[in-house]
This record gives C-alpha cells, structure tokens and sequence, in this order.
C-alpha cells in the first residue's frame, strides 16, 4: 500500500506510478509544536504587535514589514518534518542543505537527518542510497539527472522545492522547446541555479547561459552585437554554460530568467540589456522573434527587498541582516541595506560578541571580520531584516543578546 500524501506522477509512457511525494502525509497537526518550538519567537512576536517596534533602553529595536521565513520555507520544513515523524525508523538523506540557515540545518541533522554533498561531482554520491531509503529534495531543487539517479533507484524521494522555483523551470523549459538559449541571472555554483539550469536539457538541443551581474551580461551582450573572440568567451563561462555552447548561434535566440533571490532591479535590467542588443544587431522588427522574457523573482524576496528599501529611508543608525552567509536573499539584502546605513551581517546571535564588539561578514568580504564600538554610544536605532531561510527564533535571540548586554551599562 502507497503511503498517504504519494504523488502519483508517471514517470513513463506507461503512467507508472512515481516514487515521489510532493504534498506531505497529512501529519501538519502533529509536527507543529516541534516547530514552533524550533523556529518561533514570542519576543519577535511582541514587537509585531507594537508596529514592528520596541523600545529598551537607550535602543530602539525596528523590524522591517518583511523578514524571514517565506512560504517555500515553511513548505519546505513541513515536509522534511513530516517525513522524520511518518518514518522514525527509516534512513533519511538530505541533497545539500534544505535550505541557506545553520540553525535549521543543524536541527536537522539532530533529527538523524544525513545530508549528501551534491556540489561534489563524484558521479556515485549516491552509491549508498538503496531502495528502502528516503531522499528530500530541498526546497533549490535538484537538477535533472541526480533526481532521475534517484528515481531510478527506487527510493522514496520526497521533494521539498520551492513552486517559485518550478516556475522558473517551466520558463527555461519553455524556451529550450521552443529553440531559445536561456539566460539565467544566477550563480552558476548555486544549487538553485545548478537545478534550474539543467531544465534546459529536457529538449534535445536545449541550451543556456549563466551571467552572474552587470559585467558579465554586458559581455554576453557585445558578442550579440559584434560577435568575437569565440574561445575567449567560452573560457569565461566555461563552468557557466550548456555542454557544446556556440556563442555564435546559441546567442541568436534567447530567454531571460533568473534565480529567484537575485537583486530584482539588476535582473530586470540584465533582461533589457539583452532585449537592446538583440535590437541592435538584428532590428527592432527581429525582437519579438528572438527575446523572450518573463520577471521570475520570486513575491517573497520582492517584498524583503521593498521592505529593506523602506526602512534604510527611515529614522534608522545601524542595520542588522540575519541569515546564512551562504543565502543569496540574505546576501541581497545586505547589499541593500549596506548602500544606505551601516550594516552588519551575522548569522546568529552568538555574533553578538558584546556592546562593543560583533562579528561579522561584509558585503565585499568572503569571510567574517570582527568590528568594534559597533553600537556607539547614546541614542540609537537599530533596524532589523533577516533572510527568507531566517528563523523568527534566531531574530529573537539576536534582539535578546544587544539588549542584555545594553541595558546593564545603561544603569
């Protein structure tokens, strides 16, 4: 008997029932205590409820109107809870981390939860799975072949990714059945973008091209225009593009797409630097037969990013962004954020080292640095966003620590 919450989807011409599960097994009441235990704040809570701001001291604390878990990360851990609870004696794997936070992780790995380094490129990563098995997807994805690898094995997979994410699938599945080279705003080694890229090999021919900002989209760009020095280009993206890419006639024809917790603005005007030179070198009238392009930010980082936007324009001296080092929303918002007021990324509260000292990791740095006489003296305003990936619990706990290590010197 298939066990409740099976997906159902066919995986073959025949319709034959798919090892997959996409919708849970129905145990959401059982799992909630453990994870308002794990991931709520009734501190974080209170302040809500008094218009995102508390007052302690000689600080005032600000929330952002937006911050931490969106729904694709709700989704994502009701499942992976759901699987543990449904099956507590059963070998669990986890593909990469489920999502960017070292806290969530963390519990997972409590929960006898093994995680499988997918960035490695040894093609038997999953030699060990056997058929009574269980896999999560995170809420990323997986790119096509290693989610075929497991299918194949006959494992249970449990499949946590984001709808956001699909979305974008299906735009870069569109293009490659239709002949279009996507152009995904991304990070080529990120497992988001490793996953959506790979949707481009579901056509055979199916193409794409990863451009991490500005800089690189502009490369792109000339060689639409004025064409080039072939090898020099593929050099330069060699890790970032299809197998076989010709810039000559994969750049002809082409889709824009994105991660969806790149910088919206820079997505959207990546997307019209490639609609401009396709104009320029085949015509105005060629456009419409040769760009394609559809916003695929997702609503969840939009709104994080207007409400950082926001609040960096307010009464604010000092911001703190919470989130894994390695969550790209959470990198966005820093880079926000860091334009306006002075900021401080940390990843949990034990970055917090007192009234006078935090450790941290700056937008432009690839480790952290430690600062001190963070927090000044006097009055001030400390405003408050965290990631998507971010917990409630771990705001709470950050919020916790300044003040405690405040308020004594305040007497």
């Amino acid at each position: 008997m298939l066990p409740e919450g099976w997906s159902g989807l066919s995986t073959s011409s025949e319709n034959a029932q798919s090892n997959v599960v996409r919708r849970g097994f129905g145990l959401k009441a059982e799992i909630r205590e453990s994870l308002v235990t794990d991931y709520h704040s009734a501190l974080v809570e209170k302040i809500k409820a008094r218009g995102n701001t508390l007052q302690v001291g000689r600080l005032t604390f600000r929330l952002a109107e937006e911050f931490g878990f969106c729904y694709g990360v709700d989704f994502a851990l009701n499942l992976a809870y759901e699987t543990r609870r449904k099956f507590p004696d059963r070998r669990i794997f986890l593909t990469n981390e489920i999502i960017h936070n070292p806290r969530v992780n963390l519990r997972l790995r409590e929960m006898g939860i093994e995680f499988i380094d997918c960035s490695s490129p040894d093609p038997n990563k999953f030699s060990h799975i056997t058929s009574d098995d269980i896999v999560l997807i995170p809420a990323f994805g997986a790119p096509v072949h290693e989610y075929k690898q497991l299918q194949d094995k006959g494992c249970l997979v449990v499949d946590t990714t984001c709808g956001s994410v699909v979305a974008v699938w299906k735009r870069v599945e569109r293009y490659a059945r239709e002949g279009f080279t996507a152009i995904i705003h991304g990070k080529y080694a990120h497992e988001e973008t490793r996953a959506t890229s790979s949707q481009a090999s579901k056509y055979e021919g199916g193409k794409y091209l990863i451009v991490l900002n500005h800089e690189e989209a502009a490369c792109a760009c000339r060689y639409i225009v004025e064409g080039g020095d072939r090898q020099a280009f593929l050099e330069k993206f060699e890790q970032a593009c299809s197998p076989g890419f010709d810039p000559d006639n994969d750049l002809q024809h082409v889709g824009l797409a994105n991660q969806t917790t790149m910088l919206s603005g820079e997505s959207l005007e990546i997307a019209e630097m490639f609609r401009e030179a396709v104009e320029k070198r085949y015509g105005a009238e060629e456009v419409p037969n040769r760009f394609r392009h559809f916003d695929t930010i997702c609503s969840a980082t939009q709104d994080r990013q207007d409400a950082v936007n926001k609040l960096v324009r307010e009464d604010v001296d000092i911001m703190i962004v919470i989130g894994g080092y390695n969550s790209s929303n959470t990198t966005h918002l820093c880079e926000i954020s860091s334009m306006f007021k002075p900021t401080y990324h940390i990843d949990d509260a034990d970055c917090i080292i007192s009234a006078t000292r935090i450790r941290h990791k700056p937008v432009d740095r690839a480790v952290e640095v430690f600062t001190d006489q963070w927090l000044g003296s006097g009055d001030v305003t400390l405003g408050f966003t965290a990631g998507a990936s971010t917990p409630d619990r771990v705001v709470g706990e950050v919020i916790d620590r300044v003040a405690q290590y405040v308020i004594p010197n305040d007497r």
